[in-house]
């Protein structure tokens, strides 16, 4: 009977690791589109959930291993912790500040989904979810230097650094208040529809250092999704490169470029992955710098114990939560923990994606051009760190490339190699339950767009073509287009 069971184990797991061996030929785009394509529906590969809730950003990738759920598990508790003041009597868990955002992971990509800017209507401090960061331009050779090099990825404000904190501990101010207004921009359709669009202003108030550099440049960011992050670091780099047409040699006004970056792990350049322009090479590194800008945490990658910039006297004389034997506030054991939680979040199956006005929409939006910046599918490669990612044929549509997007998007903030007016291709797997996890509808990387076609309407530069092609839309093909994106 142990011989028999045995052999029926290694049959079911040779099974689950053969069925999903995927041919390149599936990354080939069928041009019917009368019916969906083989394996649509799993946007995230064999980890695909079919949640269709508030949870749906959540859950772990469907194929991780039984005995992997529990680093999951305390790697979501790590995401969920609220971070304390040091020092304490909990030292696993002080180290907050001086200086933060939010106090903990969840505070900002609320439900491990989107983020959204303050509302303007409510008369407390509802920035939780949006940061603004804070830039100059170089002052001397060495800043030409170093962001030359790409050993730094712009340079800080002398007084306040590279992000405003509008939180602090007891006994200390907090740097300053986010303050948006707006100004609306009409913009008609062929077919007499007119949609205006807000153009935010921003500005910040109740500074409490002094005055911030005159030449100041002030780049707002909401958090993005956690889903399908161990997916995309699990893409061959070559594969992101292939799609790079810096000289747009095939004549389709599109000519995507990959950020390069610094990367901590190797001391030197690498391609940037995550963030709104691509200016983290990994998760693990994303989620320090996080941890660091955000909530004043040291690590290994960061180890101050305070976020303070040399100019702050009264902040650089509070405790922080390094120890004697120069621990850091965040252990490299809590970094793993993250590092794993966040790239097993599961991406959430499609809806509706046989449905006929699906298919009508998705046809629109290929023809339309979306898809030379929107790339559709990749195959993961084979991965030592997790079977669960390994060679996966997963849809995300992005190319994970920098993109010029033009004015209307432009924040003058550069960022490694992106420039102001760059901006990384969002994966857009998961953003039609949006409004189901997070409440909201709002888009982009300020959440300027109310909604998904205000999101499409802000498009410019390389992406300019493409949406004067939706502006010739009848009313019904607009609503066919969006339904599409909100099946993904």
């Amino acid at each position: 009977m142990r011989e028999i069971f045995k052999l029926s184990f290694f049959l079911i797991i040779f099974f689950v690791s053969s069925a999903y061996s995927y041919s390149t030929d599936l990354l080939n785009i069928d041009n019917n589109f009368n019916y969906p394509e083989e394996f649509e529906e799993f946007s995230g590969g064999e980890g695909t959930v079919k949640v269709n809730n508030k949870n749906s950003f959540s859950l772990p990738m469907k194929n991780l291993r039984a005995d992997q759920k529990i680093d999951f598990l305390i790697g979501n508790g790590l995401f969920k912790r609220e971070w304390i003041p040091a020092p304490s009597i909990k030292t696993s868990s002080d180290g907050l500040g001086p200086f933060f955002n939010a106090s903990s992971c969840q505070g900002c990509h609320i439900k491990d989904g989107r983020g959204h800017p303050p509302n303007l209507t409510l008369d407390f401090d509802d920035s939780i979810s949006m940061v603004f960061h804070l830039s100059i331009p170089p002052q001397t050779e060495d800043d030409v230097n170093s962001l030359n090099s790409y050993q730094i990825k712009s340079i800080d404000d002398p007084m306040y650094g590279g992000q405003l904190s509008d939180f602090a501990i007891d006994d200390l101010l907090p740097e300053g208040q986010i303050e948006i207004n707006y100004e609306f921009i009409p913009l008609a359709f062929d077919n007499g529809t007119v949609v205006k669009l807000s153009k935010p202003i921003y500005s910040i108030k109740e500074l409490n250092y002094g005055d911030l550099h005159p030449n100041i440049q002030i780049s707002a960011r909401v958090a993005q999704p956690m889903i399908g992050l161990g997916l995309i670091q699990s893409i061959d780099p070559n594969d992101i490169l292939a799609n790079q047409d810096p000289d747009d040699e095939n004549n389709d006004s599109v000519s995507g470029v990959a950020n390069i970056v610094w990367d901590y792990s190797s001391n030197n350049t690498n391609i940037g992955l995550f963030g709104w322009k691509a200016a983290q090479p990994s998760i693990r590194q994303q989620s320090a710098d996080a941890f660091h800008n955000d909530m004043g945490l040291s690590s290994a990658h960061y180890p101050n114990g305070s976020n303070c910039t040399e100019k702050q006297t009264e902040c650089n004389q509070f405790e922080n939560g390094n120890d004697l034997n120069n621990d850091f506030e965040l252990s490299s054991g809590q970094i793993d923990l993250i590092e794993f939680y966040s790239s097993h979040l599961a991406v959430p199956a499609r809806r509706d994606h046989d449905n006929e006005k699906v298919l009508a929409g998705k046809k629109i939006f290929y023809e339309s051009g979306c898809t030379s910046c929107h790339t559709p599918k990749f195959i993961t490669a084979k991965s030592n760190y997790s079977s669960a990612l390994s060679e996966q044929l997963i849809w995300p549509y992005s190319d994970f490339l920098l993109h010029d997007m033009g004015d209307g998007l432009a924040d003058e903030s550069n960022a490694f190699k992106a420039s102001g007016r760059e901006w990384r291709t969002q994966p857009l797997w998961g953003i039609g339950l949006t409004e189901t996890v997070n409440g909201h509808t709002k888009f982009l990387h300020d959440g300027r767009a109310n909604n998904l076609l205000e999101a499409i309407l802000w498009h410019g530069g390389e992406a300019e073509s493409s949406k004067q092609k939706i502006l010739k839309l009848s009313v019904e093909q607009v609503e066919n287009l969006i339904k599409f994106i909100e099946s993904l």
